[in-house]
């Protein structure tokens, strides 16, 4: 299996958002494994309830340090791009580029497609 670490939209003050963001990154981590790779998805077990928030600063580290660990290993990171970008996304794919690791768009099509609550970048 491939070891890849995924970037997907999480944080919004919107609660349902935040649902809708957390289902997204399951399915996100589904297609993964149906592709036959082992993904990391920090912000899933990080941001679970009774463990973290996205607004608490070193939730988000954690998962960035826990990136690092993967950076050693990962072949690629994954980003999941049909809810948009966010820039803890882009803060990831930043971290990418310095790792020279490679980066692959991937969208999972309807039923996800939407008017992103976050803005798409190219990067």
């Amino acid at each position: 299996m491939k070891r890849v670490i995924v970037e997907s939209p999480y944080g919004s003050t919107d609660p349902e958002i935040i649902e809708r963001n957390i289902a997204y990154a399951r399915a996100c981590l589904r297609d993964c494994i149906l592709r036959g790779e082992a993904p990391l998805v920090s912000h899933l077990l990080h941001m679970q309830d009774g463990v973290l928030r996205n607004e608490i600063p070193c939730g988000t580290e954690a998962g960035f340090v826990l990136g690092q660990c993967a950076d050693a290993c990962a072949e690629k990171t994954v980003v999941y791009i049909d809810l948009g970008i966010s820039g803890d996304m882009i803060n990831a794919m930043e971290r990418a580029i310095k790792a020279k690791r490679l980066i692959e768009y991937r969208s999972l099509g309807s039923p996800w497609v939407t008017d992103a609550s976050c803005e798409i970048v190219q990067h």
